[in-house]
């Protein structure tokens, strides 16, 4: 995710150069017919286009708003996870009995069990492999085999249930405490349907396609329209134009997927290694990895 206030219009252009030289050579053309060839037929009426303008405006415009409520909802559901993550620590370590003021084990590999559960959401939204995760096989511990099942997470959960409810059973855990973290894992597991739902689910695929055939389209046309009035000025005020439409398109296209690994993408890898370094500091442990910062050019992982 961009964190910086820096950018730059070569930037931009060079991630969009296709269309910019598209509408450029759009522009070209028609001021080459018009100020060359003096081929003054080939004008056209403003309003025609004018309408189209409007309507792609809003168009493009809706997709981009609908693509933003995804990414936001994605940050909003990430930010009940670290909520839930520094409440349920805050549960083992009160609840269940700890061994010599220090924690036990079963409240060790509960917390650790759940950072792994982190890095694995993280892991599996940006469709990268749990074996390559330096954090994730850093963290896994005996669990180490469920990165073979279906859904590594729902594993990890349902790992997390049955040792609490062992846990119960020995005596070491009164129903109403079992009830309250029974209440905490549902909520994890709220979170991470949520995030799935987003993932699995992408905007219908007809608003890109449209949206992007109808800017080319306007692309083409707009300079017909204006010709006759800015001459060879058309060029870049048709770049100029179009490629507005086209960025405010192209935002929406990269907000539709929040988990994503491109530069708009939520900072997933430094949530879940904060998440890391809150709980584990609650247990006393001093050997903890850092918080990724953002880059030199602003981006945070």
């Amino acid at each position: 995710m961009i964190v910086s206030s820096r950018g730059s219009v070569l930037g931009l252009i060079k991630w969009q150069w296709k269309k910019v030289i598209l509408f450029l050579a759009a522009g070209a053309a028609v001021a080459f017919t018009h100020e060359v060839l003096h081929w003054e037929w080939i004008d056209m009426p403003q309003a025609p286009v004018t309408v189209v303008g409007a309507a792609l405006g809003i168009f493009v415009s809706f997709r981009t708003n609908s693509a933003y409520d995804r990414w936001w909802e994605g940050r909003k559901l990430w930010g009940r996870m670290i909520n839930s993550s520094r409440h349920f620590t805050t549960q083992v370590l009160s609840f269940l009995p700890s061994h010599e003021g220090a924690p036990s084990a079963l409240q060790r590999t509960l917390v650790m069990r759940h950072v792994a559960y982190v890095h694995a959401l993280r892991v599996l939204l940006r469709l990268q492999s749990p074996d390559d995760d330096e954090d994730l096989q850093r963290t896994i511990g005996e669990d180490a085999a469920l990165t073979r099942r279906s859904n590594l997470t729902h594993s990890l959960l349902h790992e997390q249930q049955t040792a609490l409810v062992e846990a119960a059973n020995r005596g070491e855990l009164d129903e109403l405490r079992l009830q309250a973290m029974d209440l905490t894992i549902a909520k994890l597991l709220d979170i991470q349907g949520g995030c799935e739902r987003i993932k699995k689910t992408p905007l219908p695929r007809g608003y890109g396609f449209i949206a992007d055939r109808l800017i080319i389209a306007f692309g083409l046309l707009f300079p017909i329209t204006l010709t006759d009035e800015l001459g060879w000025w058309i060029v870049p005020i048709n770049v100029l134009v179009t490629l507005s439409f086209a960025l405010i398109s192209e935002a929406g296209r990269v907000l539709e997927d929040p988990f994503n690994m491109f530069w708009n993408g939520l900072p997933l890898s430094q949530i879940s290694r904060m998440i890391e370094v809150n709980v584990r500091e609650l247990m006393g442990d001093s050997e903890l990895p850092p918080i990724p910062t953002p880059t030199e050019r602003g981006i945070l992982m």
